[in-house]
């Protein structure tokens, strides 16, 4: 489902045309504007996941074709940005909670996060759907004010929304619970 993104030409190209497709750039944090872009914009990824500032991935199909990618930005004292992007051909088909939950339990199990947020333009309305669907998310607009002002200093562009490891252990703990009580029925 997730692997560690590479500098290979054939994944670049095809998540590259997945990525300009106009219901999917707008989205898009690191945008490049050629296949060339794109396989620099994928060689700075990997150096700055070596130097601890983001963690990113390349979200794969069950056939192991790169299908998007999910990166965690701004990583500072145990928090970052999460940034996720599917091509369209996948929308609505799942990956996206899949993919999210793969990359939390990486995040917070293995490599030391605290902290997820999420800042979601106000105009994504399916973003802000696939955020409300995760019981673990919490819409933090009040609760982290500082960095709601932050996200929104001119206009209210962002929601934020706040995972943490806590409340993702906690619903993982539950859904267990839940598995166990029906294999028990």
């Amino acid at each position: 489902m997730l692997k560690k993104r590479e500098l290979n030409w054939q994944e670049c190209h095809t998540l590259y045309d997945l990525m300009v497709h106009p219901d999917v750039f707008p989205f898009v944090r690191q945008k490049a504007s050629s296949q060339d872009e794109f396989l620099f914009l994928t060689k700075q990824t990997i150096e700055a996941e070596e130097r601890g500032e983001i963690i990113s991935r390349t979200i794969l199909d069950e056939w192991e074709n790169p299908i998007g990618v999910i990166t965690l930005f701004d990583i500072e004292n145990g928090a970052g940005f999460l940034g996720t992007w599917l091509g369209k051909p996948y929308h609505g088909k799942g990956y996206n909670q899949l993919a999210k939950q793969a990359f939390f339990k990486e995040l917070f199990y293995e490599l030391n996060i605290e902290t997820v947020f999420m800042k979601i333009r106000t105009q994504n309305i399916r973003s802000f759907k696939a955020a409300e669907k995760l019981p673990y998310a919490v819409l933090a607009n009040e609760t982290h004010k500082e960095i709601f002002q932050q996200l929104n200093k001119e206009d209210y562009i962002y929601d934020l929304f706040e995972i943490t490891k806590d409340l993702y252990s906690l619903h993982l703990m539950r859904e267990n619970e839940q598995n166990d009580s029906c294999l028990q029925a």
